[in-house]
């Protein structure tokens, strides 16, 4: 909590950092957590990512802009893959989905595909692009809690590799869609597990008050394993699925859903006489947007999934006729897009407002804001930044980065220490954007969005293109 019942500046530690910020024995540093792999500063202190400098990639291809690393994406995803196919051979094999929803594009489908990972998708506009990217069909999942008759037809006509089912009227849907053009279509049952992941309320997916998925509890979940099951002609039921939330620190929460998910494995084993060949434990593993954040690396991700699965199987006969191990699957977006990516940002203002009672709080503005990263506002989240175009000896000044937008919770960083000196005309860059900022961006203020810029190998490019104002105008035919 930031307020206080009596008012903001009653509130204790107001004015002052939070307590996860250090002062910094050098404002300068980068912390390794935060940023992508390639970045470095150069003998000037400008920032550098993949060999190109950011003032290089501001004079290019102008502020805001997000600056992904494309070999840290690739490494990230090949880590994914490779640190949980180890652990997970002896239990019966993993498939890795990248979530499509942290930020696609057909340049990402592409790398992703290049490294052996499936995709993730949740709208047609998602399957879209995977399919303009010529993503294998049949390593694709379609999710979604209202698929249309047009996303279910798309899915089927190209032959996704499985659609997962979130409601009873999306059954009879899928059912007559594939009745129409004459295919089997392949599916799972989206479970909400009752597991309350520690995370924000609205990236929490497994209670049992939300949106997604049929209730474990309320037996919804059998029965919508019994439906499709009513239906083996055009419904080919492939697994159980199960997703828990997002920026998640540790493996309890999936240990209990795991738990739970193989209870009504081995129940539809037994009542139905069915093996489902596949389970999905979802994804939500958390990143370090700022010091405070400690992930768990995919090596260690993955031994633990694989031993807790192993172990829970075990409960109920592992080896044993009718409880055979499904391939398991899981679903990293986050993890892989959030690090691989930086927005850089030019200053344009630095004011210092009186707060009384002695303090003082520095606004920093940028040419950018809640249109391209609205995480601050939607989920209190924080981030970390820092002087990108030059270096300073200057003394740290704790500082609040906001945005250009008609709007008070318009913040990109609540609190970081800057150098004293920081004024109009330098850039900032703020790490662990490239999950959830371009893929929930918008338009507000009529502010086009920024463009995507790829760097590797000393080379930079833009994999998607900054909108115009004449695009903005292009949409109104009023």
């Amino acid at each position: 909590m930031r307020a206080h019942e009596a008012g903001a500046l009653h509130a204790e530690g107001y004015g002052g950092p939070p307590h996860w910020l250090p002062w910094p024995s050098d404002v300068m540093e980068l912390l390794p957590q935060l940023w992508p792999q390639t970045v470095r500063r150069d003998g000037s202190g400008r920032l550098e990512v993949g060999g190109v400098d950011v003032v290089t990639i501001a004079r290019e291809f102008g502020t805001a802009a997000y600056v992904v690393d494309e070999e840290d994406f690739r490494a990230r995803a090949r880590a994914f893959r490779e640190d949980f196919a180890a652990p997970f051979e002896a239990v019966g094999g993993v498939d890795v989905y990248y979530a499509g929803k942290a930020f696609l594009c057909s340049a990402i489908a592409r790398w992703v595909a290049d490294e052996g990972l499936c995709l993730d998708v949740c709208s047609g506009g998602e399957l879209a692009v995977a399919q303009r990217a010529g993503f294998p069909a049949e390593r694709i999942g379609l999710h979604g809690n209202n698929k249309s008759l047009a996303e279910i037809q798309q899915a089927l006509e190209y032959g996704v590799g499985r659609i997962v089912v979130d409601s009873f009227e999306e059954i009879d849907r899928i059912a007559a869609v594939a009745t129409e053009l004459g295919v089997r279509a392949p599916v799972m049952v989206r479970v909400t597990v009752g597991v309350e992941a520690h995370t924000h309320e609205f990236i929490a997916t497994a209670h049992e008050d939300q949106k997604f998925g049929f209730s474990l509890a309320g037996g919804h979940a059998a029965e919508a394993v019994e439906r499709i099951l009513a239906h083996p002609q055009v419904l080919d039921l492939r697994g159980l699925h199960s997703h828990i939330g997002s920026q998640i620190f540790d493996t309890s929460g999936f240990e209990v859903s795991a738990r739970r998910l193989i209870a009504l494995h081995a129940q539809v084993a037994e009542r139905h006489g069915v093996h489902l060949p596949e389970m999905d434990l979802g994804g939500g593993f958390g990143i370090a947007y700022t010091s405070e954040h400690t992930p768990l690396s995919p090596r260690e991700l993955g031994e633990q999934l694989a031993d807790l699965v192993r172990r829970e199987f075990k409960g109920i006969g592992d080896g044993a006729p009718g409880t055979p191990v499904p391939r398991i699957s899981i679903e990293p977006g986050r993890a892989i897009a959030g690090p691989s990516t930086f927005t850089l940002y030019e200053v344009g203002t630095v004011k210092d407002v009186d707060l009384g009672h002695g303090l003082k709080r520095t606004y920093v503005s940028v040419d950018g804001g809640m249109s391209d990263n609205v995480r601050t506002a939607l989920y209190d989240a924080d981030y970390s930044c820092t002087l990108a175009s030059r270096h300073s000896d200057a003394a740290p000044r704790l500082a609040r980065v906001v945005g250009r937008h008609c709007e008070s919770g318009d913040i990109v960083v609540m609190d970081e220490y800057l150098p004293d000196d920081i004024a109009a005309g330098d850039l900032i860059a703020v790490p662990g954007t490239g999950a959830y900022c371009r893929s929930l961006s918008s338009q507000y203020n009529h502010t086009p969005r920024p463009p995507v810029v790829a760097v590797r190998g000393g080379e930079a490019r833009v994999v998607v293109r900054r909108e115009t104002v004449d695009d903005l105008l292009a949409l109104d035919v009023g």
